[in-house]
């Protein structure tokens, strides 16, 4: 049983790994991430992914085109507070859409491991994705093995970001009352 597994960096996929293979899926890894910035973060968290791959022999497809950079800046521009569900969107109706084109039957996605994405708009949205595309999302509470993979990834010395990745996170890391107008 193939599943896409959206995959937002090497430290959250190490524990949705071992749950969906415990699970006996057939799991192919997909990277798309166009929120990232700036570059030298992106390729921080692309290159850690790489070392993970090699480390665990995984399979990984990864659409690595930093210009979708523009793409998010222009759907979420003016939308700062909305930002998290309009970047869910994008990044999970690419890996809905690849799936589909692939012909793997099932989706889910490594953002369901952290505690700081907000889990039922995540659940939300990707049910509503796999039903415009007719495939099935699994849904699973990743979050119990958050700390877990955190000291996996630290063993491992795979990058360990601060931030979610987006410019308006990076900034939120060191404006306290940031103001949108």
């Amino acid at each position: 049983m193939k599943i896409l597994l959206h995959t937002c960096c090497s430290n959250c996929a190490i524990y949705p790994l071992e749950v969906l293979r415990e699970k006996g899926y057939d799991i192919v890894l997909f990277w798309y991430n166009p929120n990232i910035h700036p570059y030298s973060e992106y390729k921080l968290r692309l290159d850690s992914l790489k070392k993970l791959q090699q480390i665990w022999n995984l399979n990984i497809l990864y659409e690595d085109d930093y210009r979708e950079f523009y793409k998010f800046l222009r759907l979420v521009s003016g939308k700062e507070k909305e930002r998290c569900n309009v970047c869910y969107r994008l990044r999970l109706e690419s890996t809905a859409k690849k799936a589909k084109d692939l012909g793997i039957p099932n989706f889910t996605t490594t953002l369901l491991v952290s505690p700081y994405q907000n889990f039922d708009s995540i659940i939300k949205i990707s049910i509503e994705l796999s039903e415009k595309y007719g495939i099935n999302f699994v849904e699973e509470d990743f979050r119990s093995g958050f700390k877990k993979a955190m000291g996996i990834a630290k063993a491992l010395e795979l990058y360990r970001q601060r931030y979610c990745g987006c410019i308006y996170s990076e900034a939120e890391r060191y404006l306290r009352d940031m103001s949108y107008e």
